[in-house]
């Protein structure tokens, strides 16, 4: 208990003794360590998008991730920047639910997510030790290297459906908000903390070499929360 007191105490000291101050023209880049966590939701599972086949109760699930990032935002304006986001690719693991599930457990399969986004922010205190901003922006996803798994196969082997082919999921446009704070630890240093939301909503589609066409319309959603540091250019 002492010692935490005392860093925080040395902390509170260190911070009242910096000068953190950002303008126009300034460039602030930043490195974070990210959690990308999907608020997923999907339509039932469909077979050959007839209309009439569906898998029973059949929906898919999207797992976390973490990775790391990078973002540049130019101060347009004492309060207003604009950020360009750009992730590490991150591999999210897909799961079936239902009779999807229980034909298939475990993962079914996955795929690399690459997600740059471009937001407008507001500073709310750019001269401040403490600077909360906050920001809206358009979001571009893209999915590669999608594969089936081993799991998957077995059970479409088993339907007579073949095997796997080919798996896709469409690219996404989507808006995404933001919300963080920059605070100092020198003139030159500060740590950062944000967390987004990002719209992305996509179509999965597995063809297998029996010539069916398994889909479903998934909503991804993902909150994003970030810890990292940066600085002034």
């Amino acid at each position: 208990m002492y010692i935490l007191r005392g860093l925080l105490i040395a902390s509170l000291l260190l911070i009242n003794g910096v000068v953190f101050a950002v303008e126009a023209g300034d460039l602030l880049i930043r490195a974070r360590l990210i959690n990308i966590s999907p608020d997923e939701s999907s339509t039932v599972v469909t077979v050959n998008n007839d209309g009439g086949s569906t898998l029973a109760n059949s929906t898919v699930s999207v797992d976390d991730d973490m990775t790391l990032d990078i973002d540049f935002t130019y101060m347009l304006k004492d309060n207003w920047g604009a950020e360009l986001l750009l992730d590490l690719t991150s591999v999210h693991k897909i799961s079936g639910n239902g009779a999807l599930g229980s034909a298939a457990p475990g993962t079914i399969a996955e795929a690399r997510v690459l997600p740059p986004t471009l937001f407008m922010q507001y500073h709310f205190a750019p001269n401040a030790k403490f600077r909360p901003y906050a920001g809206l922006g358009l979001n571009y996803t893209m999915f590669f290297n999608e594969k089936a798994s081993s799991s998957l196969d077995a059970a479409l082997v088993s339907l007579s459906a073949g095997t796997s082919q080919d798996v896709s999921l469409k690219s996404s446009f989507g808006l995404a908000a933001q919300i963080g704070a920059d605070i100092a630890l020198s003139n030159d240093w500060f740590v950062n903390f944000d967390l987004k939301y990002i719209n992305i909503e996509t179509e999965a589609q597995i063809n297998t070499t029996a010539g069916v066409v398994i889909r479903t319309d998934v909503d991804i959603n993902p909150y994003v929360f970030g810890v990292g540091i940066g600085r002034p250019f």
